[in-house]
């Protein structure tokens, strides 16, 4: 299943078909093209903690919703502290991280079985995940750094869908979005030991280059993690578009030393 860039007045979208030919979502990953940003959050930083003007990243979120046809309103953001924290997300909780305070924390990856409330994770290397189950109606955004993923995060937010809504994992349709890449991301040996732990074969993912240093497939793990728990091969998608290759396009933390903007992956059922 391809993805592919759209672009609505200058904001640019990544956008998957496999997501899309289900017709029951609005979703997009953004890149960087297409705000009112100044300096290292050029252009459409969409992140309130990268010290940017508060107008500056209303205005981004506001353009980037506009761009997936989804209403600011129906925001909902996670909290993102590298864990593997899960969020059942209802239609009382529409604008919170946006409009209002949010009341939840220590929470990477929400999920929802209510139409009209888009759910949010940010992204500036980290790896984003959209869940959707076309037969329980069920969506689910993902926030998976190496920690994230190390401890399997999508495969328990499967596991949290199949518990509390019913869901069967063959019926589960996921995109994997742009994020770094292994050509990018060289880690130290304690990070893979970390992988140890939770994978049986951490060398189908991680791949010394010298002495104690590894490049590290999130990808992979991350599409393994999944088959793991049932998904089929035809329902996992993954964008191949690496943020540290392409500064142009996206925000890297890793390639931009910190100093950078936030992207952000975006899922709603549709009413």
């Amino acid at each position: 299943m391809a993805f592919k860039i759209i672009e609505k007045k200058g904001v640019k979208v990544v956008v998957s078909e496999g997501l899309q030919q289900l017709g029951i979502v609005k979703h997009g990953f953004s890149t960087r093209i297409g705000g009112v940003s100044k300096d290292h959050n050029s252009t459409l930083n969409l992140s309130f903690k990268t010290n940017d003007d508060k107008n500056h990243v209303m205005a981004n979120l506001q353009g980037f919703c506009e761009a997936i046809d989804v209403k600011l309103e129906n925001l909902v953001l996670s909290d993102q502290v590298h864990s593997d924290g899960i969020k059942i997300v209802t239609i009382e909780d529409r604008g919170k991280g946006v409009l209002y305070d949010k009341d939840f924390s220590q929470v990477d990856a929400l999920i929802t079985d209510a139409s009209a409330v888009a759910l949010m994770t940010f992204h500036a290397d980290c790896v984003p995940l959209l869940f959707a189950d076309p037969v329980e109606k069920i969506v689910a955004a993902v926030h998976a750094g190496w920690k994230g993923t190390a401890l399997k995060i999508g495969q328990k937010t499967v596991e949290k869908m199949m518990k509390e809504f019913d869901s069967r994992a063959e019926d589960i349709v996921v995109a994997i979005g742009p994020s770094i890449g292994k050509c990018c991301y060289e880690v130290s040996s304690e990070v893979i030991q970390r992988f140890n732990t939770n994978f049986t074969n951490a060398s189908n993912i991680a791949f010394p280059t010298s002495e104690g240093k590894y490049m590290l497939d999130l990808w992979e793990a991350n599409r393994i993690a999944l088959k793991e728990i049932g998904l089929v091969d035809r329902n996992i998608s993954i964008a191949g578009l690496c943020t540290a290759c392409s500064t142009d396009l996206f925000y890297s933390h890793r390639k931009e030393k910190g100093l950078t903007g936030r992207m952000a992956s975006v899922i709603e059922l549709a009413e």
